[in-house]
């Protein structure tokens, strides 16, 4: 009897062992949306914050508010876990994301250079804001912030290349939907 046990309890734990080995680093399971948090999604520059994971979650709706709203917010997670935060605000006028009343938001503050748009920018380790002229219906200024979780791709020069580069297709996007015309 010891034989037949010993063999069922090597049986069980083989399948065990497969089953979590299976369900262990087999990559993303989840699909990246064309869209969330109300605009396109280009996957080329959200894909260096993206983990392996099951489940692809936009949380909070659009970052595009229209009317009265003057706010939007959203989060997209994988697992939840913090992958990209989104904020657009609709303001008054521009706001100088290097101003010393903005340093808070950032470690490692430097100012974006070469902005493919008219603006004011502001890069760190983990958040970029971006403050924009607007002229459109629903905004005359608008300030866009980018924030990802400040582990995410380890090196930090490549985190802020990337969260650069995600700011740069991020805003213009959000102009669009906003029908900005400056």
């Amino acid at each position: 009897m010891t034989k037949v046990l010993r063999r069922a309890t090597v049986s069980a734990l083989t399948a065990c062992l497969a089953l979590a080995l299976a369900s262990c680093g087999s990559g993303r399971a989840y699909t990246v949306p064309k869209e969330a948090c109300g605009i396109p999604l280009n996957k080329e520059v959200l894909d260096p914050f993206l983990m392996d994971g099951e489940k692809f979650d936009a949380k909070g709706g659009s970052v595009i508010e229209t009317g009265t709203n003057t706010q939007g917010a959203c989060t997209i997670r994988v697992d939840g876990k913090l992958v990209v935060h989104l904020r657009v605000e609709k303001v008054d006028k521009i706001y100088d994301p290097m101003d010393p009343s903005e340093e808070f938001r950032f470690t490692n503050r430097e100012k974006m250079k070469n902005l493919p748009f008219a603006g004011l920018g502001a890069l760190g380790d983990a958040v970029s804001m971006v403050s924009t002229d607007c002229a459109g219906p629903e905004a005359d200024h608008l300030i866009a912030y980018v924030s990802v979780d400040s582990q995410a791709d380890g090196d930090i020069a490549e985190r802020r290349k990337h969260l650069q580069a995600f700011t740069f297709d991020f805003v213009p996007k959000v102009k669009k939907a906003l029908r900005c015309t400056a």
